[in-house]
């Protein structure tokens, strides 16, 4: 399982509900690296998407303790290849039979907590600059149980400064 995230310095990922910055190179990678794979996210995630409707040509787990969504959200036809599930329990017995590797964790803060002990590899878009975060993703740099796998180059665009970076739990 992999964690696919952008963070800024102090590692956060997002502000009131959005994310912290538009890069339009880090949601191409973004949409490279999950096309055709399964997306985890949590109910929030999904809502701040264009339309609040689920990525296509993926899979979306949706993850929510709110029983009003699951049953509005299971009563449309319109939410196309989407599942909402209520806790990591049922996420992981959901995503028996499906590779390790086609299976992304993809936020808000709180399902990226609950699945980092599961992923051995965090995609991570590194921005420069402090973008006053409201919520954040565990700090890889400080964190033991993982290692710095690859770097990229840094790319500007739109006048931020970023990079690829990709961590790999270590065995």
């Amino acid at each position: 399982m992999k964690a696919i995230v952008v963070v800024d310095e102090k590692w956060g990922i997002g502000k009131a509900g959005r994310l912290l910055v538009h890069i339009p190179g880090d949601l191409k990678y973004f949409h490279e690296k999950t096309l055709g794979k399964v997306v985890v996210m949590g109910r929030t995630t999904l809502e701040s998407l264009p339309g609040a409707r689920p990525l296509s040509d993926r899979i979306t787990v949706v993850l929510t303790r709110n029983p009003a969504f699951q049953a509005a959200f299971q009563s449309t036809a319109s939410h196309g290849d989407c599942n909402v599930v209520s806790s990591v329990e049922e996420c992981l017995e959901y995503l028996k039979g499906v590779k390790e590797d086609d299976i992304y964790i993809c936020g808000g803060d709180d399902v990226y907590r609950q699945f980092l002990p599961y992923c051995d590899e965090c995609l991570v878009t590194k921005i420069e600059g402090d973008f006053g975060a409201d919520r954040f993703f565990e700090d890889l740099d400080a964190n033991d149980e993982f290692t710095i796998c690859s770097e990229g180059e840094p790319i500007i665009e739109n006048g931020i400064s970023y990079r690829f970076m990709r961590y790999v739990r270590i065995r």
